[in-house]
């Protein structure tokens, strides 16, 4: 294999790593910027690794690059300077291209919460959440009468599978109305997503998203609800994250928290998804032929043997087309229509060619469409897009059995091993504009235009030729048969089962048909080399006789010309190589500390700029050429705009950021350069085929027995240098598995043949240069019947007259790491070197797994041919196989060779003409990975070296010399007789030849120190205990063993725990031997029996460098370096002890102080540490200076405090509470309406709460700030980087230490301020403490984006720490590994999966390697009984370890999100403890079905370590029959953090307390524990004064006084203390972080699951020595009980109630109204009001008492309800439900059901504030943007006012359908108990009747006033003008009728 292999992502049925099925996680579209990431669990999740296939692996190159320092040797001065070629010798280690371990079946959980629903469409419901994944379904409980129902249920899945077949399961979360026995339920709404869309995801989870429903039935109706859950996908290794809790109004907030990935719109519309099948052609023989061969002879009819039809399947759908009887070339022209949302949460195509059968549908093969490949949801994007271009269909052979090993490949699971067909599809996507378009949910099949000959490309011929150079490591199993190898691409050269004649009329252009016409001279195909019987030279491996002949192989093929898409993967392939074998190299430099990596970086990014410009160039000139030929699809178009886009910003950014790297960022900048080349990656997936694949077949009596697959970009030819494949034209190494199944596994470990062999591709037009790569000096062979044109026929064989003779030296020195072979965990190694038809093999080393071979192989007389320059341009592949000896025949001591691993390597070559001298030789030693199937096996350290006859031994024999060191050099004086390099040396090891010096690694003499303190947990042994152990440690050939224990049993400790040797190790660390650790059971009679064996790979971390500041003295007092470098009483230094420094989940506190070498040069000067009373309230190290870190954000974090803030005298920092202080709102001020903590009712649970809430809130607080950080830091990045030039580093770094200069004064001065002025320190204090308050109502400040913090009710209670992982990988702490490490034993032989069944026990010590001094022999320094006899040793200072008797109290307090164990989705959860002997089995109070349950116990233990310190506590799931489940089980070694310097043996609290609920704990006082730290340490103090405590040169500064039980004061020094030990971490050289008072949360495990987390407890453990005083009781953890209370709730009226009767008279709207409402959980105590009959107006009048007793949890701000859940439940289950009021408003119906008309759900703790009148509620009081006022009723206690009810309408929208009229009074059941009142209107204190007009009476008893009412109300104004007018007519009508007779009287005077 000349170079690594960059196989291309296939979309089809090949393995992940060709597929990439999901490669845009986090990428927007296809083409998104975002960095690709790495899955474990095989999911390339992003398409590419972020890293190598294998990592990057240690290697020494063979060059030295010499860069001239240009300016004296200062890194500023030279700091510009870039190397552009590699510095290590890389492409001497090939990587084999070994399948990726995506398809191997994986354990895997899903887990769903399902917490509530909201909005749901429906009136009444009576809804049940449906979760379905897969054929898999599950149901949560049925809520009554709610449209917005509460669960809160915990589901989990668990599969076993391969990830991608995982990963497209479809999860459907449904919403079902009233599901009972009798029927499934009425369908209100559903959402479905992909479990890949999920594992996309951050974390691999949604957490508290809202899932939009719709109903599939009615797509054009609208969201039908919303469902709140969180998703989580968990494989081994995963843990499921918590993120930080948000404000309950941010997660009510349902459009901003919508269960969509990053990207997807809120909104989305309805698309319309076709596929287009157009034809297939190139199908394999679907049956036997029988039946077929019976019709023909009595019919004369033939037909296909193939009935195909295409399925089609999205997002659960399925679709197919018609079925074609009997064609090998089918014709559909049918297009299949899916209707979804867009964009859809399922991204997958599954495109499935099928055979129809009337049994059993068969499949001919799948193709996997990913909508992410082919769309971009960019500004420039485009929408989903795909062909008319063929796919390519691979699975089995073509061969058609009835029992087909390989069918599983033709459904897409596993790389295909054949070519099947190929079928010319098109996709496209058109969005719903019309409301009436995608209406239908059904998958719609349709008939479609056929499409134009060349449509799909135009077709043109391309020839493939193929010369074989050498087959050899061909398997014995089938050397004895002639062997032939078949080279194919489609079915073209497929001379075994790939010519299928078609009876049918050819229904396409035939590209992939066998009919095509062959030449006139019959030279289109010759793809088979003749069959020669293989030959071996030794009994391993055979050979093909290729010598002088090479067998050549051609094909000619037509196919569409889509050259183009392959050509540009070529030319992006190049730079990707480029950039990452750059980014190998500057990693490699990293490892081996090489100076000035910053310059190879920095030419790596001038390539990938120069690589990334040159690209576009050529693409635009190609663009410019091609740019509508046919077949040109609108993808191709997209992405070449895409690529162009992309690939120049790359460019860009890449020569911005060369200008910015400096060797203080290189290793920032490095990650950013692996981010361009991952996106490059992405980009580079090319979704459309072209050329199919190119399969070589190695047969065997015309049998197929083992092939290799690979793109045929890699070795297609162009014009162009930059689009040519990678190895075209080229010799390339390639290796035959076995197909299918068969080449996995065990199986597939061994190599079936090696090939060398010329491949070349192109058009046939350009034939004329398919030979210009063959190695020089052949001669062409053509066919006899081609003798009349012989100039256009290809060769048959190449005779190559010229060869060369070389000799291989293989320089074999190590290995490491192998894996176990034997029973025994250990292994007999050798290795066999293959190379061309050779093989040799080095000496057997026994017992060993990691074996030191120290020997050189000399391959003589090796004849190559072709010609030199070739070869030295591109070296033969050398195959180094380990092999386990294992002995069978005791007298000839040979038995079966059992393969371990397998490792590459390209020799260096010398020519003839070459000298042997540097840089390239002599060659260095390097490191190769060993590989066996999908796993690392270890590694090997060697040397290859190929030289070219004759060879001049003197000149190499000179090189080697001038490479020894001193010592050898003065053995042999310069001039003397040098020995020979290839003859042995040493009559001890006979003939074997040593690797010479020159290349072996220089050693010198080194010291180990070993502490032999134990073993522990040693397993039986051959059915026998093991009880007299004995430790024997080797490295570098010397072994040095421990004291036999007497008793394993009595005390598994060592009597001499120190001992020492001396060897000689290598002075480069790289080369360092490993050291292995055996443990020996010493039995009767002599007998020793191997218990188990750990190997330490690497003696790195226990290397000890002093530092130039180390003293000499420092090892007599004794604080060297035990563990990564640190000192054993070593100063961790506060400055880099930062906010993140214990994880990024704790909360953590960085105190500014003076630095500390100014403090351990002046020891004079004094540090002042003062702790404000108030401060003292945090946790952890929180508690002194109160987050210093947020004092630069004091603005935007919390308001300022006022300057009439109560100041609080210093010596009062014991006391709570205080007055509360005023805060300015508006210009007034208001007093906070807080109660005063009363210390009293404060529990242990009051300071959890509190810290869990300070804990999240931290985390929200730091996620902001680190937000802001990142845009600040990138708008300064964007900045410098247009301004920097060459010179500028100086001026950058001048910058830098300005700001840094001004950031120390700042801290100078804050320092010098806080000691002036103690009561402002006080004050900051108060006010920081503000901004961490929890739990309450926040706003957001529009302009900073920083959550602005209130006051809550935790203020003034102390806080402890709460770890949200286990105490062992807190950063602080380093797993208590500071000189007590713990070695695993293992024993067994190693198979695939983990180790754990290989342990049989475990070493506990510690190693230590150094250098000793001149003159030092060591003697007398050997550690008996703890006592140090020399005190020279490095473990001078460990503890005695002798048994110490200890009192163990383990507190549980609860376990989170349990493995559901019952049917019913739960678990019935208890407790078993174990520690040793001694076990508790609390099953007697197990908790009834719940998966968090709250525990509250505390154990204690009587244990004597180190016989009983291995602490097991277990969660069992409780069954009333049969044997209880382990559901999960964690373990925690209490010895090594008994031992520790930490001090985990009972957590420092943050305040001293002598009685309360904070009271000290430990039986030793904080001064006795300080005393005594300051002994150990050697530390000057502690100098007590009032109030003060002196310690190193550092004063701390606490409460003068404590409070005692009476209340009074009294003088102590314990507060100062305390101080001073949660600030021990600042004493230089002896402080460290102690473990404060804490709660840690360890994940669980089921040993039969392995890797998967089974939920997680949180608790801690305190240990007590019992020499010392005992402590007191155990703190009460027990769980809080709720309290009892009781909501009276006074309907007074209601008002606007919409009428839904109509009158039977008069037609008029009216309604009988009542009320009715309930508590959530508690639907039974359903309470209704009276019936206000026939309301006209929508009024109603009530005055009418609802009672609801309930139990309430304050700190959880539940409601805790316990009942059965049906009649044949066992016990009560405990649900808890938020506190939520339901009122609902109903229209009474005497005949029918009652009418809903409207609901209210008033959450307790935050509804909004009723109105005064009723005018003036409205719906916008519903709103929960912040606008409205809440209240809290658990505060306020009474509430009075108007509500709205409310109703979705037709159109969905909420309509207002009344108004109520309540008031809500809550109260304790004490306070009731004292004030009882009646339901309704009883006694005691009834309520009046309510004054009802008298039109609401019934109509029997008012008919004529309703009537009245009727009339007045409909005709009122009618009738006023009715009146008025008639008043008008009749005085006109008197006015002319009394007229005339007035009239007269006037005339006549009457």
């Amino acid at each position: 294999m000349s170079k690594h292999r960059e196989h291309t992502p296939l979309p089809d049925s090949q393995p992940p790593h060709e597929r990439e099925r999901r490669s845009s996680k986090g990428v927007k579209g296809i083409f998104g910027g975002k960095k690709g990431s790495v899955s474990k669990h095989g999911r390339s999740s992003r398409g590419v690794d972020s890293v190598s296939q294998y990592g990057s692996r240690m290697s020494l190159g063979s060059e030295e690059i010499h860069i001239r320092d240009g300016g004296g040797g200062s890194q500023d001065n030279v700091s510009m300077t870039s190397v552009n070629q590699n510095v290590t010798n890389k492409k001497s280690k090939p990587t084999p291209v070994i399948e990726t371990g995506s398809q191997k079946a994986q354990d895997f959980q899903i887990c769903i919460t399902i917490i509530e629903a909201r909005q749901l469409a429906g009136l009444n419901m009576d809804p049940v959440v449906s979760v379905q994944i897969g054929e898999e379904r599950k149901f949560t409980s049925q809520k009554e009468s709610t449209n917005c129902p509460y669960y809160n249920e915990y589901f989990v899945f668990d599969f076993h599978m391969s990830p991608d077949m995982l990963f497209d399961k479809i999860i459907t979360l449904s919403v079902l109305h009233s599901r009972n026995l009798l029927r499934s339920g009425t369908m209100v709404g559903s959402f479905k997503l992909d479990v890949g869309t999920v594992y996309d995801a951050p974390d691999h989870q949604f957490y508290h998203k809202w899932a939009l429903l719709t109903d599939p039935e009615d797509v054009t109706g609208g969201p039908k609800g919303y469902l709140k859950c969180d998703i989580a996908v968990v494989g081994k290794g995963d843990s499921i994250k918590t993120p930080p809790k948000s404000s309950e109004d941010d997660e009510d907030d349902i459009e901003a928290n919508l269960l969509l990935p990053e990207g997807v719109p809120a909104e989305r519309q309805r698309a319309k998804f076709i596929v287009k099948i157009f034809r297939a052609d190139g199908l394999p023989k679907m049956s036997t032929g029988l039946m077929a061969n019976v019709k023909k002879a009595f019919t004369s009819e033939t037909r296909d043997l193939v009935d195909p039809f295409v399925q089609v399947e999205f997002a659960g759908q399925r679709g197919r087309t018609s079925v074609k009887k009997g064609s090998y070339q089918p014709e559909w022209n049918e297009q299949i229509v899916f209707c979804e949302m867009f964009p859809p949460l399922c991204r997958r195509f599954k495109i499935q060619l099928r055979d129809h059968d009337s049994v059993n549908n068969e499949v001919i093969g799948t193709h996997f469409l990913d909508l992410n490949m082919v769309s971009d949801d960019g500004d420039k994007g485009f929408l989903p897009t795909f062909g008319p271009t063929f796919i390519n269909l691979y699975g089995s052979t073509r061969d058609y059995s009835l029992m087909d090993e390989h069918q599983a490949l033709n459904e897409g699971v596993g790389e295909g091993v054949a070519f099947r067909a190929r079928l010319l599809i098109q996709l496209k996507c058109e969005m719903c504009t019309d409301e009436t378009e995608g209406v239908s949910n059904e998958v719609q099949v349709e008939s479609c235009s056929a499409l134009s000959d060349t449509a799909a490309g135009r077709i043109d011929e391309f020839f493939l030729f193929g010369s074989f150079l050498e087959a050899t490591m061909i398997d014995r199993k089938i050397g004895d048969k002639p062997i032939t190898f078949e080279l194919s691409i489609g079915n073209y050269g497929n001379n075994v089962d790939g010519q299928n004649a078609s009876t049918a009329p050819k229904g396409g252009d035939g590209g992939d048909s066998s009919e095509e016409e062959d030449e006139e001279d019959g030279s289109s195909a010759n793809s088979v080399t003749p069959a020669i019987k293989p030959v071996t030279n030794d009994r391993y491996y055979y050979h093909m006789p290729f010598y002088e002949e090479k067998p050549c192989v051609y094909i000619k093929s037509r196919w569409e010309d889509h050259r183009r898409r392959l050509y540009n993967q070529n030319m992006l392939a190049k730079v990707i190589e480029k950039g990452e074998e750059g980014m190998s190299d500057v990693q490699e430099m990293i490892t081996m500390e090489r100076p000035h990596p910053e310059r190879r970086l920095r030419g790596v990014l001038e390539e990938l700029s120069v690589g990334c410009n040159r690209f576009c160039s050529l693409l635009q000139k190609a663009s410019g050429k091609d740019g509508n030929s046919a077949g040109r699809t609108k993808l191709d178009k997209e992405r070449a705009r895409t690529l162009l886009r992309e690939v120049e910003i790359i460019g860009k950014e890449a020569k911005k950021m060369k200008a910015t790297v400096r060797a203080s960022t290189y290793k920032d900048k490095l990650k950013q350069t692996q981010s361009f080349v991952n996106k490059l990656k992405v980009l580079n997936i090319e979704p459309q085929d072209s050329l199919p694949d190119i399969f070589i077949w190695m047969l065997s009596n015309n049998k197929r027995i083992a092939y290799t697959r690979f793109p045929s970009r890699d070795i297609l030819y162009s014009i162009v240098a930059e689009e040519t494949g990678v190895n075209c034209g080229k010799v390339q190494t390639l290796f035959l598995k076995l197909p299918g199944k068969r080449g996995t596994g065990p199986s597939g470990w061994t190599i079936q043949a090696k090939l060398q062999l010329y491949l070349w591709l192109g058009l046939n037009k350009h034939k004329k240069d398919f030979l210009g790569g063959l190695p020089k000096g052949y001669e062409q062979t053509k066919a006899i019947q081609s003798a009349g044109r012989l100039q256009s026929v290809p060769p048959v064989t190449l005779k190559y007259e010229e060869r060369q003779t070389f000799q291989l030296r293989a320089h074999m020195y190590q290995a490491r790491s192998l894996v176990a072979s034997d029973a025994s965990g250990l292994s007999d190694p050798f290795a066999r070197v293959v190379f061309s038809t050779r093989s040799m093999k080095t000496e057997v080393i026994s017992e060993t797994l990691a074996p030191t071979w120290d020997q050189l192989l000399v391959f003589d007389d090796l004849t190559l041919f072709g010609n030199p320059k070739s070869m030295a341009e591109e070296p033969p592949t050398i195959v180094i196989e380990i092999f386990d000896q294992d002995t069978v025949d005791t007298s000839k001591q040979v038995g079966k060779s059992e393969f371990i691993g397998r490792a590459l390597a390209k020799p260096t070559i010398k020519m003839a003409n070459e000298r042997y001298t540097l840089p390239k030789f002599p060659p260095t030693l390097d490191w190769y990975p060993i590989f066996r199937g999908q796993e690392q096996a270890g590694e090997l350290l060697a040397a290859f070296e190929l030289i070219q006859m004759p060879i001049h031994e003197e000149e190499i024999l000179q090189a080697l010399y001038e490479q020894w060191d001193d010592k050898s050099k003065s053995e042999f004086p310069r001039g003397a007789k040098l020995p020979p390099v290839t003859q042995p040396l040493e009559s001890d090891r006979g003939p074997i030849v040593p690797v010479p010096r020159g290349i072996r690694p220089v050693v010198s003499k080194h010291r180990i120190e070993i502490l032999f303190w134990g073993v522990r947990e040693l397993k039986r042994l051959q059915l026998t205990s093991v009880d007299r152990p004995r430790v024997d440690i080797e490295c570098a050939g010397q072994i040095i063993q421990s004291t036999v224990i007497a008793n394993a049993k009595k005390n598994p400790n060592f009597s001499i725990p120190v001992k020492f040797f001396d060897v000689d190790l290598p002075e480069n660390e790289l080369f360092m031997p490993p050291l292995t650790i055996r443990c020996v059971d010493c039995r009767t009679f002599g007998r020793f029996t191997l218990v188990g064996t750990h190997v330490v790979n690497s003696l790195h971390k226990f290397m000890y460098k002093p530092s130039p500041e180390t003293p000499e003295g420092s090892i007599a007092n004794g604080t060297l370096p035990i563990d990564d470098g640190r000192s054993f009483h070593g100063s961790i230094h506060g400055d880099t002890r930062s906010v993140r420094s214990v994880r990024a989940d704790d909360v953590a506190v960085k105190i500014d102080t003076m630095s500390h070498v100014s403090h351990s040069s002046q020891h004079k000067e004094e540090t002042v540490i003062k702790i404000d009373p108030v401060s003292t309230h945090m946790n952890g190290e929180a508690k002194t200076e109160v987050y210093k870190d947020l004092s630069m954000n004091a603005s935007q974090l919390a308001p300022e405090s006022s300057e009439g803030d109560n100041k609080e005298k210093e010596g009062e920092g014991g006391e709570e509470g205080g007055e509360m202080k005023k805060k300015k709102k508006g210009g007034k001020e208001e007093e906070q309406e807080e109660e005063e903590t009363d210390e009293s009712t404060l529990d242990w649970w009051s300071k959890y709460f509190a810290s869990l809430e300070t804990l999240r809130e931290w985390q929200e607080q730091q996620e902001a700030i680190d937000k802001k950080e990142e845009l600040e830091a990138e708008k300064e990045d964007s900045q410098t980087d247009g301004k920097i030039i060459d010179k500028g580093e100086p001026e950058e770094k001048d910058k830098k230490k300005k700001k840094k200069d001004k950031k120390k004064d700042k801290k100078k001065d804050k320092d010098k301020d806080k000691d002036k002025d103690d009561n402002k320190a006080g004050e900051e204090g108060k006010s920081k403490l503000a901004k961490l308050s929890p739990k309450t109502s926040r706003k957001k400040d529009k302009s900073s984006g920083v959550t602005e913090l209130k006051r809550n009710i935790y203020e003034g209670i102390e806080q402890l720490k709460i770890y949200p992982c286990p105490l062992e990988d807190v950063d602080d702490f380093n797993g208590f590994h500071e000189w007590l490490h713990t070695f695993e034993l293992l024993r067994g032989k190693k198979e695939e999966g983990d180790d754990d069944s290989r342990i049989v026990g475990k070493f506990k010590g510690c190693l230590q390697v150094y250098k000793p001094k001149e003159g030092d022999d060591g003697t007398g320094s050997v550690i008996g009984g703890g006592e140090m006899i020399n005190p020279t040793g490095m473990f001078a200072h460990i503890p005695n370890n002798d048994p110490v008797g200890v009192l163990v109290r383990v507190y549980i307090v609860k376990a989170t999100d349990l493995h559901p164990q019952d049917a019913n989705g739960k678990a019935d959860p208890y407790l078993k403890l174990s520690l040793g002997k001694h076990q508790v089995n609390d099953k007697e109070n197990y908790v009834s079905k719940q998966l968090n349950p709250v525990f509250g116990k505390s154990f204690d233990f009587e244990a004597t370590f180190p016989m009983e310190s291995m602490l097991c506590v277990q969660i069992f799931d409780w069954d009333l029959v049969g044997i209880d489940d382990l559901i999960g089980e964690t373990k925690i070694d209490l010895e090594n953090r008994y031992y520790s310097r930490h001090r985990a043996t009972c957590g420092v609290s943050s305040f001293y307390a002598i009685h309360g609920y904070n009271a000290w704990r430990d039986p030793q006082k904080p001064t006795e524990i300080l005393k005594k730290l300051c002994k150990d340490g050697k530390v000057d103090g502690p100098h007590f004064s009032p109030g003060k405590v002196r310690v190193g040169g550092r004063v701390f500064e606490g409460a003068k006084e404590v409070e005692d039980e009476n209340g009074g004061k009294r003088p102590s020094d314990e507060p100062s203390a305390l101080v001073a030990l949660n600030q021990w971490h600042e004493i230089a050289k002896a402080g460290c972080a102690l473990v404060p008072e804490h709660v840690e949360t360890r994940p669980l495990y089921n040993p039969e699951k392995p890797g998967i987390e089974q939920g997680k407890v949180e608790m801690w453990v305190d240990m007590f020595p019992m020499d010392m005083p005992p402590p007191g009781p155990p703190t009460d953890i027990s769980p809080r009980k709720p309290k009892s209370y009781e909501l009276r709730v006074i309907i007074w009226n209601t008002d606007d109630v919409i009428a839904e009767d109509d009158d039977f008279f008069t037609g008029e709207k009216m309604s009988d109204i009542y009320v009715k409402g309930w508590v959530k959980g508690n639907t039974e105590d359903k309470q209704e009001t009276d019936i206000h009959y026939r309301s006209l107006t929508g009024e109603g009048n009530f005055n009418w008492r609802f009672i609801y007793p309930f139990e309430y949890l304050a700190a959880e701000e539940k409601i805790v309800i316990s009942r059965k859940e049906s009649l044949f439940s066992w016990d009560e289950t405990e649900y808890k439900i938020p506190a939520r009021l339901n009122l609902q408003v109903w229209d009474a119906d005497h005949f029918s059901a009652d009418d809903f008309l409207g609901s209210l759900v008033m959450d307790l703790n935050h509804f909004p504030r009723g109105a005064k009148t009723s005018k003036q509620c409205t719906l916008d009081m519903l709103k929960t943007d912040g606008s409205v006022p809440q209240v809290n009723l658990f505060k306020q206690k009474r509430v009075k006012g108007w509500w709205p009810f409310a109703a979705k309408g037709e159109d969905d929208e909420l309509e207002l359908t009344g108004k109520v009229e309540a008031e809500l009074n809550l109260m304790s059941a004490e306070e009731a108990e004292k004030s009882p009142a009646g339901l309704g209107r009883n006694e005691p204190d009834p309520l009046e009747k309510p004054n009802r007009p008298d039109h609401t009476m019934a109509f029997v008893f008012g008919p004529i006033k309703q009537l009245w009412f009727f009339i007045w109300r409909n005709y009122k104004w009618f009738i006023i003008k009715f009146v008025v007018i008639l008043c008008v007519v009749a005085i006109f009508v008197l006015f002319f009728y009394s007229m005339p007779g007035y009239l007269t009287k006037k005339m006549i005077g009457a």
